[in-house]
């Protein structure tokens, strides 16, 4: 029949493009030459010749740990604890006692009112003209509160010895006081929280039996 050789070239023509590497899904797409349609066109880059990092851990450092700083003065509510005055003292009383053995009146001039700055900067004065020391630790127990008028409280506070300043030249202390010395600090609320007012009188305070920590 004459439609024979037609078939036969048709058939031929399929095992040659088989013979090709084509593919049912290639939908057209060239396919490179002794290529998979399947696999990326992309060449894996040469193995590098530099040998991979170690994976060893490396040694850490030791850690350094700072010790916490020790407490320059203990300041012992005892039962006015929840007073916000006493409170104030707590927290505040510290940096009055680093002017202190310090000897500088300037480090409470910007943080404390006025007129406490004005009753305490003179002993500072003082004792850095005259030599005097103070070094911690130091220790301050309240004794007692009472209200003042314009809503100032008074806080009342026995110091101990080593809250007292020291002459080396006479080795003794600037205020003979053994059982300790008494002091009121009148406390007022500003908008920093509560702060020493001024320097209240001590009469009447009394330091008899007072056990200090510091």
């Amino acid at each position: 029949m004459r439609s024979v050789p037609w078939a036969v070239a048709a058939l031929a023509g399929v095992v040659l493009l088989a013979g090709c590497g084509g593919s049912s899904n290639d939908g057209g797409r060239p396919v490179p030459v002794g290529g998979d349609s399947d696999t990326s066109s992309s060449s894996t880059p040469p193995a590098s010749s530099t040998p991979p990092p170690s994976t060893k851990p490396s040694e850490a450092a030791d850690p350094t740990t700072t010790p916490p700083k020790k407490a320059q003065v203990i300041v012992v509510p005892g039962n006015y604890a929840s007073n916000p005055a006493v409170q104030g003292l707590v927290a505040t009383y510290p940096q009055y006692f680093d002017a202190l053995i310090a000897r500088d009146e300037k480090l409470i001039s910007k943080t404390f009112p006025a007129y406490f700055y004005a009753d305490v900067s003179q002993v500072m004065v003082d004792a850095r003209n005259n030599g005097w020391v103070m070094k911690p630790p130091g220790s301050v127990v309240v004794r007692g509160i009472s209200n003042q008028p314009l809503g100032v409280v008074r806080v009342k506070t026995c110091r101990s010895q080593h809250t007292q300043y020291w002459n080396p030249k006479t080795r003794g202390w600037t205020l003979v006081a053994p059982g300790g010395q008494p002091q009121a600090i009148d406390m007022i609320k500003t908008g920093l929280g509560w702060r020493p007012y001024r320097v209240g009188p001590s009469s009447g305070i009394s330091c008899a039996g007072v056990k200090y920590p510091a």
